[in-house]
């Protein structure tokens, strides 16, 4: 290789010939695999072995630009990544904007009365909700299998289109049981569309990259309530129009927004990278060849494992029953479970918390803003210094200890007395919190160590986060409000276990990779090449894997 020609892996991991040559068994990690990795820490340990164990199979949709003797410069990875940004990344987030403009529009229809409109209440509310995390936690699995069968680029927009028609229907909500009916719809409907959307993205960007386009994948979340609530302060004044309320018009026009830009992702959503040529995207495709290339290959000597399945390839029955029973991906489920509960009901009830302070309908949805700003610059933040810091749990057990002073202060505010502004900056505080969901769901894609696992994995994880929102969502109760005292103190309990919860994840993590290492370091090199023969490991249960923490 020319002096001018240095791979991007060669800059940051120079390779010490001597100690090859030497057959020393130190972990070096292998030249040819990691052009496009950055940083320490590596999924495989490759040190000392050949290519070929980790070359994709023949059906894998890259394996025309497969090639591992091909060189790039490191500034023209760059270059792809930013296009990467741009054409898919954006749309991801677009998508994710229109998700949350239907299951978050709800929080601005209660600021317009809408509970007193159907005859409803507070229980009634907290039902309806519990209703749709059941159906949104029962079809997340499903709905893998059947993106993982038919690409999330096809299944993404069916998804879409399909939700957003319901969603428009709330316009016509009469009571009690269209209400749960609707819940219920949507849930079923809107169930598996982000973990579809992480495994779409993790066959653009490499580990590293992932959890950096995720938070954005959540900005874009928390821009839609700053977005929507600038939205229903022009749609709830349509409020008697036609003789409908506000919250009418607002699912309505909403829902109809949802279903355009569903529409058009059928048509722009392309199947992978070396798949964006169409009519509509253009003969010639989005890359070129060597851009292709690039990314098939940084793809792959980041993480081998993505070339195990082609993107069409359905799961068999055997692959979800062990990714069910894989014990190592255990702690993230149980940390999905409860992390976000203690903030979750200030969020599911602000604006409702803000009209019993004595605020308009309209002051209410522009009082939220501030919220949803300081959440937008803690989720980039956190997920910032998880990458920086290389320390995903340790940051992310900062959520916790920021929560936790709020939720004590909250509790033993007085009854009487208190300015309301008081409240709302402990209210607006608490919404804006740490928000580590990209951190965890980008190491829960990196940590399953398969495509196979992946798939379900995501869909696990997400799973354990609705049934943490059904537990949260039933914890504010009608005969505890205003001030919800007894509930915020059972969120304290869970604020203060969480804490040690992800200490312990943390602990889990490093002690079976140091387990492995030593195992791994001390065989030769002609030992390491006959267990990658012979092996019957699959995914992160392989020697030579390595857990992120």
């Amino acid at each position: 290789m020319s002096s001018n020609a240095k791979s991007s892996a060669e800059a940051a991991f120079p390779i010490d010939n001597a100690s090859q040559n030497s057959g020393s068994t130190t972990d070096i990690p292998h030249k040819s695999l990691l052009w496009g990795r950055q940083r320490e820490g590596v999924t495989f340990s490759t040190s000392g072995v050949e290519d070929a164990h980790y070359k994709p199979i023949e059906r894998y949709e890259g394996m025309h630009r497969y090639d591992p003797k091909f060189e790039w410069e490191p500034e023209e990875e760059r270059k792809v990544v930013r296009k990467i940004d741009k054409r898919i990344c954006t749309w991801v987030c677009l998508m994710f904007f229109a998700l949350q403009l239907d299951r978050g529009n709800i929080t601005q229809a209660l600021s317009d009365n809408m509970l007193p409109d159907l005859g409803l209440n507070t229980n009634d509310y907290n039902y309806g909700q519990t209703i749709f995390y059941v159906s949104f936690l029962s079809a997340e699995l499903p709905s893998q299998l059947i993106s993982k069968k038919l690409g999330p680029d096809n299944w993404i927009p069916i998804q879409m289109i399909s939700w957003s028609l319901v969603a428009s229907m709330q316009a016509f909500l009469s009571g009690r049981k269209s209400f749960f009916a609707c819940r219920a719809l949507l849930g079923l409907l809107e169930g598996g569309f982000i973990p579809d959307n992480i495994l779409y993205l993790s066959y653009f960007y490499t580990g590293w990259e992932l959890p950096a386009r995720l938070s954005w994948f959540w900005v874009s979340y928390q821009s839609t309530q700053i977005i929507s609530a600038f939205l229903a302060y022009g749609l709830l004044r349509l409020r008697g129009v036609n003789g409908m309320e506000g919250w009418r018009w607002l699912f309505a026009l909403e829902g109809m927004l949802t279903g355009l830009i569903g529409i058009s992702s059928w048509f722009y959503l392309p199947a992978s990278p070396t798949q964006t040529a169409s009519r509509f995207r253009g003969k010639a495709g989005w890359f070129t060849e060597r851009e292709e290339k690039i990314m098939v290959n940084r793809i792959l000597r980041d993480d081998p494992s993505k070339g195990d399945m082609h993107n069409r390839q359905a799961l068999s029955l055997r692959d979800l029953l062990d990714t069910l029973l894989d014990y190592h991906m255990w702690p993230i489920y149980l940390l999905g479970l409860t992390w976000l509960i203690p903030t979750t009901p200030m969020t599911a009830y602000l604006t409702l918390q803000l009209r019993s302070l004595g605020f308009s309908t309209f002051q209410t949805n522009l009082l939220t803003i501030p919220a949803y700003t300081l959440f937008i610059l803690q989720l980039l933040l956190s997920t910032f210094l998880s990458e920086r810091l290389n320390s995903r749990f340790l940051i992310s057990s900062l959520s916790q200890i920021y929560a936790l002073p709020l939720l004590l202060a909250l509790y033993l505010l007085p009854s009487q007395n208190v300015s309301p502004w008081s409240r709302y900056t402990l209210s607006i505080l608490l919404v804006g919190h740490p928000y580590i969901h990209a951190i965890l769901v980008a190491i829960t894609s990196r940590n399953a160590g398969s495509v196979r696992t992946r798939t379900v994995a995501s869909a696990l994880y997400n799973m354990c986060v609705q049934a943490s929102n059904i537990v949260a969502q039933n914890i504010y109760r009608e005969d505890d409000k205003p001030l919800y005292r007894r509930g915020n103190r059972v969120l304290i309990g869970i604020c203060s276990v969480n804490f040690f919860l992800f200490i312990g994840v943390k602990v889990f993590y490093v002690w079976v990779n140091a387990r492995r290492e030593r195992v791994w370091s001390a065989m030769s090199n002609e030992q390491k090449e006959e267990y990658l023969r012979s092996t019957k490991d699959r995914g992160n249960k392989r020697l030579d894997f390595r857990f992120a923490h």
